[in-house]
């Protein structure tokens, strides 16, 4: 089924109120499917129901920046291949995020950790897998300077991706809105902080958590228009595959804030923990607390010890449907995650749901992500595996 899928973006003033370009494309709509055999409905063919898909952390080390060279043909970098796994899910939804953990930097050499600094040509591999909207609000947002935001937000301009996160300026700040379907959905994004300091003259240059500061940005969406506001979150402790206190803590606050009748947040999507962690629905909200790293190379955990478990990932996949009356709340219909690892020998991401006949390796892994994902309870609430 072909659909006309529209992105509407608006750079947000102190009020969210002023209005950027409409871009339209052409869009193919997925059927989101099941588990690993779907047999489940077409939820999404509800009038006016829209699809979101959300993915973890993009963190090109050395070595994933030696397979974009080399996928490029010694001309540039080319992450498309990488992507090109999960290109049909991330293409087709109506509205996909990813977690963008890296700064641009101005020019060669490009680095990985401690300090990313990535080609710019990583943003034009992101719009062609089907990326609308990147969050920007990292630990790494500030390792190339101010210089960097700057570079960073132009290049993902230029690639046709909006952002949130990070700004040039206090009116960017406070995160942008896309729409999806019929909907209108704001995208905002924060961090628990920032590997340097805020420029002194540019505290709004990257935004970082503070519970009354999202809740205000989330209600200024509401007044520009949004009908569906979704928070990305670079929180929690690396490596822990249970959401810590702080997270939880957050989540349900952000979760019980409401105004107008309605939860001032529809649903959290966090990164930083590097590895997948539990999805859980908090005071009627879907909350993830890791997705886990979509792109990261030979990770080493706080021990040294080489951890596979930084390139096992979920795209998360709901599908929400329109309020019965209008100025209700857009509900989630469908719940959904998609099991993914980042093949070193390969550099390329791989579905899980799709790639289980193809060993027991891969099938133990599919089951540790599956592990982690519902630990915490999410399957009594309708969330199943998809491909």
């Amino acid at each position: 089924m072909i659909a006309r899928r529209q992105q509407v973006s608006l750079v947000v003033t102190a009020l969210l109120a002023a209005a950027a370009a409409c871009q339209a494309h052409q869009r193919e709509q997925q059927t989101p499917p099941g588990r690993a055999a779907p047999t489940a409905p077409n939820s999404a063919s509800a009038p006016g129901a829209f699809t979101l898909v959300a993915s973890g952390g993009i963190l090109p080390d050395a070595s994933v920046l030696e397979r974009a060279a080399f996928d490029a043909g010694g001309a540039g970098h080319d992450f498309r291949p990488m992507l090109e796994g999960v290109k049909d899910i991330v293409s087709r939804a109506d509205l996909a995020l990813c977690h963008l953990g890296t700064a641009f930097g101005a020019g060669a050499p490009y680095t990985g950790a401690p300090r990313y600094k990535s080609p710019p040509e990583l943003a034009s591999s992101l719009a062609a897998a089907g990326y609308d909207s990147c969050a920007t609000a990292s630990e790494h947002a500030l390792d190339d300077g101010a210089d960097g935001v700057r570079r960073t937000l132009e290049a993902l301009d230029g690639a046709g991706l909006r952002h949130a996160g990070s700004a040039r300026g206090e009116a960017e700040a406070r995160g942008t809105l896309l729409r999806a379907g019929r909907a209108v959905v704001a995208h905002l994004a924060y961090t628990y902080g920032t590997n340097d300091p805020l420029p002194p003259d540019q505290p709004w240059a990257v935004r970082v958590i503070d519970e009354k500061r999202i809740v205000e940005d989330a209600r200024a969406a509401r007044k520009a228009g949004a009908q569906v506001v979704v928070v990305s979150l670079t929180w929690g402790r690396a490596w822990q595959d249970a959401p810590d206190a702080q997270q939880l803590d957050l989540a349900r606050k952000l979760t019980a804030s409401h105004s107008g009748g309605r939860p001032d947040v529809d649903l959290i999507l966090g990164s930083h923990a590097h590895v997948p962690q539990a999805y859980e629905k908090v005071n009627g909200t879907w909350v993830v607390y890791g997705l886990g790293d979509q792109i990261a190379g030979a990770t080493t955990d706080d021990s040294g010890r080489r951890n596979p478990r930084a390139n096992q990932s979920t795209l998360a996949r709901f599908t929400f449907s329109p309020p019965a009356k209008q100025g209700g709340r857009w509900e989630v219909a469908r719940a959904e995650f998609v099991p993914e690892v980042f093949d070193l020998d390969a550099g390329r991401v791989v579905n899980l749901g799709k790639a289980i006949a193809r060993g027991a390796d891969l099938q133990g892994v599919r089951d540790r992500i599956r592990t982690a994902v519902l630990s915490r309870g999410a399957a009594k609430d309708g969330l199943v595996m998809g491909e």
